[in-house]
């Protein structure tokens, strides 16, 4: 698992062609209970740096940015009906996209993230 400075989470699928993201244990500790988010739209194409989702707590509101160039295949349609997921569980059940990607090469230049 890898993870960018805006702290997002990154794990590549086991067919390294699909990577999924959330935000990481110290985004979601920030932010506190999670009570809304916005996340994209299946279809779109990611670049790195572009802003996909917003996440509002109790807190503040922030935005999620994209860690790799991408199209979302799948979103996490468990946190928009629980948003609080993301805060309860960030790298299980609280992910928030699926994206297939352009080139894993990006992957790699990320930080190492361990849980």
């Amino acid at each position: 698992m890898k993870k960018t400075n805006s702290y997002e989470w990154v794990r590549i699928t086991e067919d390294g062609k699909r990577a999924v993201v959330g935000i990481t244990k110290e985004a979601s500790r920030e932010l506190g209970e999670v009570v809304f988010v916005e996340l994209p739209s299946v279809g779109a194409h990611l670049e790195s740096g572009q802003e996909v989702a917003v996440l509002e707590s109790t807190k503040a509101a922030t935005d999620s940015y994209a860690p790799l160039k991408g199209k979302v295949i799948r979103v996490n349609e468990s946190v928009k009906h629980s948003p609080t997921l993301i805060t309860k569980d960030p790298h299980g059940e609280g992910w928030l996209y699926e994206i297939e990607l352009d080139s894993r090469h990006e992957y790699d230049c990320l930080k190492d993230y361990t849980t």
